[in-house]
């Protein structure tokens, strides 16, 4: 089983984002998608759909989404709205009420994407009737493989400028997922750097931006002085055989190819 993942798009209907066109930089990821990788289950896409949330930017988006192969799975980040996301994008009926939270059973594996939103906040956070679900859900799928997509990591990952956005109480979930051992991977979106390890026992991995991607935490920089690193933007295939998973970052376009 094959899901490709794709985060934090910053899409805007017209005009640039830190200097970068995020409908150019989505095009080139559909066309390589498109060509590479139609056979994959699933496209999510892991929070950050657009950069304003506006009525306007996610029906842009919908339309370019549309070209997309493999069917989507749409998540929420802090730059995202919960209402104008489930009404541009056909978010799966398991969804939970008032949330962007589900879970998708496919043969092989449980697909689980989490909603971290922090309404007015850059931060995530999980409350108890979102941990109570995913609970319920991981006790009720024993059977087959979990890989679970978040859009704010639960942890520190040694970020500075990134690490005060992480999950608020994000030690109950890595709690919880440290006691279901069919949990295999958690992928997550936010900080636009790929960083991989474990926590609690877990396996993560972070994944590059589709539009621009954070400076690496050395040299030292602060939000007065960002600026976008000169890196190109990736997409990630997880795979799944057996009770094996796998995640690659793959560089679908230059750097060069990115920019206007």
């Amino acid at each position: 089983m094959k899901v490709i993942w794709l985060s934090d798009l910053h899409f805007v209907a017209d005009g640039l984002v830190e200097g970068h066109d995020p409908r150019l930089r989505l095009s080139l990821a559909i066309d390589f998608i498109n060509e590479h990788h139609s056979d994959a289950a699933y496209c999510v896409i892991s929070g950050d759909l657009v950069d304003r949330a506006t009525p306007e930017d996610y029906s842009a988006l919908a339309k370019q989404i549309m070209r997309l192969k493999p069917p989507v799975l749409p998540m929420v980040g802090n730059h995202d709205d919960r209402d104008m996301v489930k009404e541009a994008f056909a978010v799966p009926d398991t969804a939970m009420l008032n949330f962007v939270q589900y879970a998708v059973k496919a043969t092989d594996a449980l697909i689980v994407c989490l909603d971290s939103l922090t309404p007015d906040a850059n931060h995530g956070s999980l409350c108890e009737a979102r941990l109570s679900w995913l609970a319920r859900t991981l006790s009720d799928t024993r059977d087959r493989p979990v890989v679970v997509f978040q859009h704010h990591p639960p942890m520190h990952l040694g970020l500075p400028m990134q690490d005060g956005d992480a999950v608020r109480g994000g030690d109950d979930l890595l709690e919880l997922l440290a006691e279901c051992p069919q949990v295999r991977q958690l992928c997550l979106g936010h900080v636009h750097r790929p960083i991989s390890g474990a926590a609690n026992g877990i396996p993560f991995a972070t994944l590059p931006a589709v539009l621009y991607q954070a400076p690496p935490p050395v040299p030292a920089w602060d939000w007065t002085s960002f600026e976008p690193a000169k890196e190109p933007p990736a997409l990630g295939v997880v795979t799944i055989k057996g009770w094996d998973v796998q995640v690659q970052n793959i560089q679908f376009c230059t750097y060069e190819d990115g920019v206007t």
